[in-house]
C-alpha cells in the first residue's frame, strides 16, 4: 500500500507549523460561481454597481469561498488519506477582505491533540489554519477539529 501524503495523529505534535506549498489566485469567475452555487444573493459579491457604493469600492470575494480555500490548501500536507472526519470549526475570522486577483497562501498550526476515547485507532487534533494574501496580510483564520487516523500497526514503507 502506498503511504498517503497526509500526516497521521502521531506526526502532529502540538506547536507544529506547516507552511502549505500550493497557493491560489482567486478570480472573478471563482467568486461568482461559488456565490451563485451556494445560493448567496449578497450584492457585495455579485453586483459591481452596488459594491462600488460601499466602503470597499468594489466587489469582495465571498468569505465562505475564502474559508473553503483556506481549508482546501491544507489538505495535501495534513489530512489527505489520513482524515477520518472533520468534527467542527470554531473561532473563524476574516481580518481583511479578499479581492478578485488576490493570491492566497496558508499555514496551519497544531494547537491541541488527544487520543480518541471511543476510537483507539484515531486521535483528535485541533488545527489553526491561517490564510494570507500576496502582501502577507492575514485574511482568514479558523480552528478545525479533526479525527485523524493513527499509523497502521504494520506500517509499510512506500
Amino acid at each position: 500500500m502506498i503511504r498517503p501524503p497526509g500526516k497521521y495523529f502521531e506526526e502532529l505534535p502540538v506547536g507544529a507549523v506547516v507552511q502549505h506549498y500550493v497557493t491560489r489566485t482567486i478570480t472573478e469567475a471563482d467568486n461568482v460561481l461559488f456565490t451563485t452555487l451556494t445560493m448567496n444573493p449578497q450584492p457585495l459579491h455579485l453586483d459591481a454597481e452596488y459594491a462600488a457604493q460601499t466602503e470597499f469600492g468594489e466587489r469582495l470575494v465571498n468569505s465562505m469561498l475564502t474559508l473553503s480555500l483556506l481549508v482546501g490548501l491544507s489538505v495535501y500536507e495534513l489530512t489527505l488519506g489520513t482524515l477520518v472526519a472533520n468534527l467542527g470549526f470554531s473561532e473563524i475570522s476574516f481580518p481583511k477582505p479578499v479581492k478578485h486577483g488576490d493570491t492566497i497562501h496558508a499555514e496551519s498550526e497544531v494547537v491541541t491533540r488527544r487520543e480518541s476515547k471511543s476510537r483507539p485507532e484515531a486521535g483528535i487534533v485541533t488545527f489553526e489554519h491561517r490564510a494570507f494574501n500576496q502582501r502577507g496580510e492575514l485574511v482568514a483564520q479558523c480552528r478545525r477539529s479533526a479525527l485523524m487516523q493513527k499509523q497502521p500497526a504494520n506500517k509499510e514503507s512506500s
